[in-house]
């Protein structure tokens, strides 16, 4: 496993340097970029397969089912 990276190292006057917090914003943008992996891997499965979702109203006590179904695919429109 990788080891987790040092936050911003203050200098002497107490301030992050320019370099730690460009190393910083390099990693939320990798942490990024793999949240975005990973929604768009969750999307494409539940396009391939329907989703049920079932809510129960907290009232009346009735279930109401909810069918999601995909007819394509989604594409990135450039």
């Amino acid at each position: 496993m990788a080891d987790k990276p040092k936050l911003a190292v203050p200098n002497q006057s107490g301030e992050p340097t320019l370099e730690s917090l460009a190393q910083q914003l390099a990693m939320l943008d990798e942490r990024l970029d793999n949240i975005d992996s990973i929604v768009t891997n969750v999307a494409e499965r539940v396009m391939n397969q329907p989703i049920t979702i079932s809510v129960t109203c907290s009232g009346c006590g009735k279930t109401s089912t909810y069918t999601l179904l995909a007819s394509e695919k989604p594409t990135v429109r450039k």
